[in-house]
């Protein structure tokens, strides 16, 4: 009974929230291409803000995927009466009528020059469970996937520069950019928006049925607080409370990725959430590059598995002259860091996604590479 008045309550304030900001009820569309992202009725421009509409329910990653400094604002919603389904290691099973939104977006340089965005990884002052405020962001792109009867369906929704609306874009974009950090170095570099087929490349749940599925919202990436404007949640009870969620176990029971900026983590955890969640999507049994044999999942051991003195199969030039893919203790001679330092075409990794170098991920897995023990005399 205290659970049920607990989720009536919530959802009366997710609905008088959304009656208080004068938007339509979210959309579901079942079939087509709607044109605009306001057509969905998910996340808004209204009044100088970008505001959720009732019951889109945003979250965070413990270690989020990088994307060219890009901060991200990743929201859910639901059809009323249906709920996911809980799963320990894999995406959770959602209801048809789902919308997973994930908007990137750019606090703006202090210069105020539209196409100089900060480079930060400081996101306290972005969203407090309310809104963005647009006049200290840049909008980017709305990505959505969007579960429909046949599957899970993505749409790609790029911003106009008065940051009004954002309009579906199908063969993708290029925006060129300049990273300002607070030093007020400068990084010019094309900020590339994907087309339609190459979500495809990260989100393939399996190479045989080309299917998609969403990457973030599992049980180790979710299992975190969160700032919902009203106080701070664990993001996988609140999801139950709002009745998102079912079948979750005791929190004790729920794996949990790191943060791999939390300090008082093991480097060796903060360094495999980071390879989880930017390598993981494709670097699996099932994934893009099943055919490597190298995958960086979360529960891989740590032999030639995971990449330590194994012989690349397919990586060609694109391995820097270098033997194996990970050496113990030897960054400079694993194919890893060679690659996760390019921003080259063929040589980086992942291969799309970014023009830059994540430089504190690369370090991360510099210092893990570099307290690795063994050797790699012995040839496998």
């Amino acid at each position: 009974m205290v659970k049920f008045a607990k989720h009536a309550a919530l959802l009366a304030l997710l609905l008088l929230a959304g009656c208080q900001r004068g938007m339509a009820p979210p959309a579901f569309h079942a079939d087509g291409k709607p044109l605009r992202l306001s057509d969905w009725h998910m996340v808004e421009a209204r009044d100088g803000k970008l505001e959720l509409n009732a019951g889109v329910v945003p979250y965070s990653l413990n270690t989020p995927l990088f994307t060219d400094y890009v901060h991200k604002l990743r929201t859910v919603w639901m059809p009323k009466g249906v709920s996911a389904k809980y799963d320990a290691k894999n995406t959770f099973d959602f209801p048809i009528g789902t919308v997973v939104t994930k908007t990137f977006y750019y606090p703006r340089a202090a210069d105020g020059k539209f196409s100089d965005v900060a480079r930060t990884l400081d996101y306290s002052g972005d969203f407090t469970g309310q809104d963005l405020n647009l006049a200290s962001v840049h909008l980017v792109e709305t990505r959505l996937l969007v579960r429909r009867k046949e599957g899970w369906t993505p749409f790609v929704y790029v911003w106009n520069q008065a940051q009004t609306e954002a309009t579906l874009v199908r063969t993708g974009d290029v925006q060129a950019l300049t990273l300002v950090d607070a030093q007020n170095q400068r990084e010019d570099f094309n900020y590339v928006v994907p087309d339609e087929g190459q979500c495809v490349n990260c989100h393939e749940a399996d190479m045989i049925g080309r299917s998609i599925l969403p990457i973030g919202p599992k049980a180790r990436h979710l299992n975190r607080d969160y700032d919902y404007g009203s106080g701070r949640e664990n993001q996988l009870e609140h999801l139950v409370a709002i009745g998102y969620l079912m079948d979750l176990p005791k929190l004790a029971d729920v794996p949990k990725n790191a943060d791999w900026r939390d300090p008082s983590a093991s480097l060796d955890a903060r360094a495999r959430a980071w390879l989880d969640v930017n390598c993981a999507m494709c670097h699996n049994p099932n994934g893009e590059a099943s055919v490597t044999g190298f995958s960086l999942g979360p529960d891989v051991p740590e032999d030639h598995h995971l990449g330590l003195c194994k012989s690349p199969e397919a990586a060609g030039p694109a391995t820097g002259g270098r033997l194996f893919d990970i050496v113990p203790g030897k960054p400079d001679a694993s194919i890893i860091m060679h690659r996760i330092g390019s921003a080259q075409p063929g040589v980086m990794m992942p291969e799309i996604g970014r023009s830059t170098v994540d430089r504190e991920g690369e370090a991360l897995i510099r210092a893990w590479i570099l307290s690795l023990k063994g050797n790699c005399d012995i040839v496998r």
